[in-house]
């Protein structure tokens, strides 16, 4: 079932949303040569508790991971993708570091990502990542009402073949709400005029993740949470939370 949230559940979430956005940037501010990756998480776990808020991500337990998540940040370095786990990896000059978080409020949920390099960039990533950016940005647009999911999906997969890289395969975005992923789930490929028609009150979590080596597949660690590309290139993520509104796509992730 989707619930269709009203504006006062909107405007909750909206409040997780800013939470999601000031930790997003704390960490991006943390994140220097020789910062290690559990470092950034308690920068993330820091902003929780001076703002009051849970985190959607910490004990998080899919039916698909071996154990619950152990922190309140995903940290995914160079050919990782999504869902890396926090360790004491220090960041080198020239990483290219995906981070993903996740808050609640009062019950409801918040979830964006964004992807940078750390120190001295490769143009080469910096293309991957504005591409990235690009297409998240194409897939909001697509989120109003009236239009379908495989209208968005498509508008997100079309920039990112044409720049020739893969999109990881049998993930996507999802709805959010009560529950950090609920109904329905968000394609990053799709069809035009195919799939659910999206109603005002959707929100959704829409999530491109594209990989530099163009191959769709991927690998788990041995940690059972992080996902890296299977030829080790690299990869970049953005997401953004986005309600979907007769007056169109309200971003509800940002600062």
């Amino acid at each position: 079932m989707i619930e269709l949230k009203t504006e006062g559940e909107l405007a909750v979430m909206r409040a997780a949303g800013k939470v999601v956005a000031d930790a997003l940037r704390a960490a991006r501010e943390g994140a220097e040569v020789g910062t290690s990756l559990r470092e950034l998480d308690e920068i993330a776990a820091q902003v929780l508790r001076v703002e009051g808020a849970k985190s959607s991500f910490l004990h998080y337990h899919p039916r698909s991971a071996p154990a619950p998540y152990p922190a309140v940040l995903c940290t995914s370095v160079n050919d990782a993708v999504v869902h890396g786990v926090p360790t004491g990896y220090r960041l080198r000059d020239g990483d290219l570091l995906s981070i993903d978080f996740g808050a609640e409020v009062d019950g409801w949920h918040g979830d964006a990502a964004m992807s940078f390099v750390v120190g001295t960039p490769d143009e080469r990533d910096l293309d991957l990542i504005a591409t990235t950016e690009r297409a998240l940005a194409a897939g909001i647009a697509a989120a109003v009402p009236g239009a379908r999911l495989g209208d968005l999906g498509h508008a997100i997969g079309e920039i990112g073949r044409a720049a020739g890289y893969g999109l990881v395969a049998d993930h996507g975005g999802h709805g959010i709400g009560r529950a950090m992923h609920e109904a329905p789930h968000v394609p990053n490929e799709g069809s035009p005029g195919r799939g659910m028609r999206l109603r005002e009150g959707m929100v959704l979590a829409i999530e491109p993740m594209l990989t530099a080596g163009g191959r769709d597949d991927y690998r788990t660690a041995e940690d059972g949470w992080t996902m890296h590309t299977a030829d080790g290139s690299r990869a970049a993520h953005a997401e953004h939370t986005v309600a979907i509104t007769a007056d169109g796509p309200r971003v509800l992730t940002v600062p």
